[in-house]
This record gives C-alpha cells, sequence and structure tokens, in this order.
C-alpha cells in the first residue's frame, strides 16, 4: 500500500534538490544522513518514481523531479506561509475584532483604550458596532461580533455575562427645575409630585427602557402618560428646553452636551444596572480580543469615573498571554 506523501519528506526533497548531497542537505536539516535517505526513499515509494539520480560524486534531480519541485517548493512555502499567518494572530500581531457596545460604552471606555491597543498591535482592526439593546445578545450568540459590552437585557442561558462597571440611574433635567434644587438626595417620590414638568421615558425595546420597566414598577409616573424616546440625542434637545425630566443611568448622561442639564442619583430605592462583557459559553475569545479587554480594564482602572459610576471590585485584566 502506498502512502501519503508528508510535509517532512517535502523538506528533505527540497533539501536534497538545493544541495545535490545527501550529507550537506542533512547537515541543514539537523537529521543523520540514514535518516534522511530512508525519508527519501519513503517518498519515492509512495509515488511510485525515482526522484534523484545517484552518483559516486553527486546527486542529480531525474526529470520528473526537476518538474515538480516548484510545486513542492509552492506547497511547502504556503505551508509556512499559513503557519506564519496562524502564529501571528495568536500573537496579537494581525486578526480583526468585531466588537458590539452602547454608545455610552464607546465613547466613554473604548475609545480611550483604543489607542493604547494600537500602538501595542498596528496590525488589528477593529469593528465597532452600536446594535439596539434587544439585538446585541443575538449578535454575540450568532458568531457577528466577538463580544460585547452592554446591560443585560433578556439574559440568555449560552452566554456568559462578566460585570464590568456599575452604573446608576438618576434623573436628568434643567438645572433650573426644583427637583435640581433639592438640598438633600432626590428621590423616587420627588418625582412622583413634581408638577412642573414631564417625565419623557425610553421606548421598551431600548436597554434603558427594560430595565426600568422591570427594576421601578414602584414608580406611578411610569405607568401613566409620557412621552418616548429611542435615543438620547433626542432626549437631551428636548430636557435642555426645560419643563422635562427623564430617568436614565450616569454613564449616558456623559454624551450629554448641554450645560443647562444636570444629573442626580436617585434614592428610595437606588438603582443600578451592571454593565457586562458578554460572551459565549464555552467559545474561547481570540487573544487579539483577550489582549484588548485587558488593556481596557487597565485602562479603566486608571481613569476618574464620573459620578455615579464604579469599577466593578475584584475585576482584574484579563490575561494576554
Amino acid at each position: 500500500m502506498r502512502h501519503n506523501v508528508t510535509l517532512k519528506q517535502l523538506r528533505c526533497f527540497l533539501a536534497v534538490a538545493e544541495t545535490n548531497s545527501f550529507t550537506v542537505a542533512a547537515g541543514r536539516l539537523c537529521m543523520t544522513q540514514s535518516a534522511l535517505t530512508a525519508t527519501i526513499q519513503q517518498m519515492e515509494e509512495a509515488v511510485g518514481l525515482k526522484m534523484f539520480d545517484r552518483t559516486t560524486r553527486r546527486v542529480v534531480l531525474t526529470g520528473h523531479a526537476a518538474r515538480f519541485m516548484a510545486e513542492a517548493e509552492r506547497v511547502v512555502n504556503g505551508f509556512d506561509s499559513a503557519v506564519s499567518d496562524l502564529l501571528a494572530l495568536a500573537q496579537g500581531e494581525r486578526g480583526h475584532i468585531r466588537i458590539g457596545a452602547a454608545s455610552s460604552v464607546i465613547s466613554q471606555f473604548l475609545v480611550p483604550a483604543l489607542p493604547v491597543f494600537r500602538e501595542a498591535y498596528p496590525g488589528i482592526t477593529i469593528s465597532l458596532r452600536n446594535p439596539a439593546a434587544q439585538q446585541t445578545e443575538r449578535l454575540v450568540l450568532e458568531g457577528e461580533v466577538d463580544f460585547a459590552i452592554d446591560s443585560k437585557y433578556r439574559g440568555h442561558e449560552d452566554l456568559d455575562y462578566t460585570p464590568l462597571v456599575r452604573d446608576c440611574y438618576g434623573v436628568v433635567c434643567h438645572r433650573d427645575s426644583p427637583v435640581a434644587a433639592l438640598d438633600r438626595p432626590v428621590t423616587w417620590d420627588d418625582l412622583t409630585r413634581a408638577s412642573d414638568a414631564r417625565y419623557v421615558g425610553f421606548s421598551p425595546d431600548t436597554g434603558i427602557g427594560q430595565f426600568l420597566l422591570t427594576h421601578a414598577a414602584h414608580w406611578p409616573v411610569l405607568g401613566g402618560e409620557h412621552d418616548e424616546v429611542e435615543s438620547t440625542t433626542y432626549l437631551f434637545a428636548m430636557l435642555a428646553r426645560g419643563n422635562y425630566y427623564s430617568v436614565l443611568p450616569a454613564l449616558a448622561f456623559q454624551r450629554n452636551e448641554f450645560e443647562s442639564l444636570t444629573f442626580r442619583e436617585l434614592h428610595g430605592p437606588r438603582l443600578s444596572r451592571e454593565l457586562c462583557v458578554i460572551t459565549r459559553q464555552l467559545r474561547s475569545i481570540s487573544p487579539s480580543a483577550q489582549r484588548l479587554l485587558g488593556i481596557l480594564r487597565t485602562t479603566l482602572a486608571a481613569q476618574v469615573m464620573p459620578e455615579g459610576v464604579s469599577l466593578m471590585a475584584g475585576q482584574q485584566p484579563l490575561s494576554a498571554s
């Protein structure tokens, strides 16, 4: 029975073909001459042809072996190149990372970390996606992103949620409003009693809207008639006109560009969300993604957190080894 030609046999064939000597080729390959001779014989048996004509002075390629040499070089070089590319990916020198994240996470955390990552790993490209809250978990499950950073929307048993930061909820309103002027912690009851302003909420298909429906059912205003938005871009423009207020996480407020608005943390009860690194269970993320998350955690640890935002205790940078 003939055996398949192996990569080792091809390397030995090329070494002998290039040196015209079993002795020199064996030294190049760090093999004994007898082992090299046996390997070439195995290759000849596998293909059913002699590859070399041997004389007392030199070794020369047979005609069909000379024609085969270019193809052997292509196969060996192609294999070596593919392995080099694979090692480059493992070492973080090349590759592509796909991330899904909330807008506030991208602007506050990822953007500051990316220059540090880019300097260390210039050959890696990154795609940032800002999916709707109900789509984030699906993108991770289906492998369309390597990982996501967002709050848990529904929760899925096939996903892992590793807490990254905690983000408290508060009221956002005009600085001239009575609620903003309170010299004590603002409570949900203060909002319920507020008659000079209208509440603007988030639609249920947003992460903030879903969170409040689940965790703020005690607040009667939420179940009443009120305006709704899907984006903080529209929300802040409405709030800046006065006579409106909203409830949202502290981190989301950081995207506000209106100096006339203020954020006051809500108490009685105090609500907070966890922003998590979302990955698929039993699926290892790439070394490049691990390195980016490690740099992100290190950057967060050195960063002054906005009011109402705190790094989860005990979280350490992921290993980049």
